[in-house]
């Protein structure tokens, strides 16, 4: 009873101290949301709530029209379908792919397996930006610059994601279980899409959730492959609303708010099943 009553204070005090914590996270983003309502003039004008001329609260100088603008205007619904074809199809090829990859490293013996699995860990650790370079002459002698193929075919295949999924098998996917399915005549492609890909479902779902945020918010990819402002997904299309000599920031604001809102509930309801995810793959092996 007493270590009951201990570790209900001390719950207690936890949340009592993260009170606050949570209100400093939250305040950029009440502000962000606030301001996205604001015209120019009362975003320079306010901190948070517009205020008339006598310094009250005025609600009523709320506005829609930074977000009537925003897909009548400068065309940013065009960017968000852009952003969500390129997310999810490079989250379900980017899975898939690494699904198959860590299956083959964690169940398959082969020559070369420890030296691929050491090959696999050394690219987790290169910097992204030094890719850039050998990866844009690549896409140029493939003629795939300014395509969307061009951003999606060098992300399918991760090396987080193939580390990932080969822990994730080892832990999940008993090899006398494969043996038995081969005894019994399934092919190697029925075996990895009947009894693999079930039983690193968690994985799955968290792989695939990572790689749509990853993908959704890149920025510097596409500006580096596209070079057609129709083709731009929603974060480089936000970045472009950024005038030489006049900038409408509850314009921006509403555009950011946009962009995030999306992949922030996407999180937010499946988050549960994120942590879930990448918990299942946290062995040794």
């Amino acid at each position: 009873m007493h270590d009951r009553k201990t570790q209900r204070v001390f719950g207690v005090a936890t949340h009592l101290a993260l009170v606050p914590l949570a209100i400093v996270t939250l305040i950029p983003f009440v502000w962000l949301v606030l301001a996205a309502f604001k015209t120019p003039e009362d975003f320079s004008g306010s901190l948070f709530l517009p205020r008339d001329d006598s310094g009250a609260i005025d609600l009523t100088r709320l506005t829609w029209m930074n977000f009537v603008s925003l897909f009548r205007d400068v065309g940013l619904g065009r960017a968000m379908l852009n952003s969500i074809f390129l997310s999810s199809m490079t989250a379900v090829l980017a899975t898939l792919c690494a699904a198959a990859g860590g299956y083959a490293l964690a169940r398959f013996r082969f020559f070369g397996r420890n030296a691929m699995t050491l090959l696999v860990l050394g690219a987790i650790i290169i910097p992204p930006p030094l890719l850039l370079a050998p990866s844009y002459q690549l896409l140029f002698n493939l003629h795939l610059l300014d395509t969307f193929t061009g951003l999606i075919l060098p992300a399918i295949a991760p090396a987080f994601g193939i580390f990932l999924f080969r822990q994730a098998t080892r832990q999940s996917v008993p090899e006398s279980l494969i043996e038995a399915a081969r005894i019994d005549g399934a092919s190697e492609v029925g075996i990895f899409v009947s009894i693999v890909l079930p039983l690193v479902r968690p994985m799955i779902g968290a792989f695939m959730l990572l790689t749509f945020l990853m993908v959704w918010n890149n920025f510097i990819g596409p500006q580096v492959v596209l070079q057609t402002a129709e083709r731009y997904p929603l974060s480089v299309a936000v970045a472009q609303m950024r005038g030489l000599y006049r900038q409408d920031y509850g314009l921006l604001m509403a555009g950011t708010l946009v962009s995030i809102l999306p992949v922030a509930g996407l999180f937010l309801l499946l988050q549960r099943e994120f942590i879930q995810g990448l918990t299942s793959g946290a062995v040794k092996g």
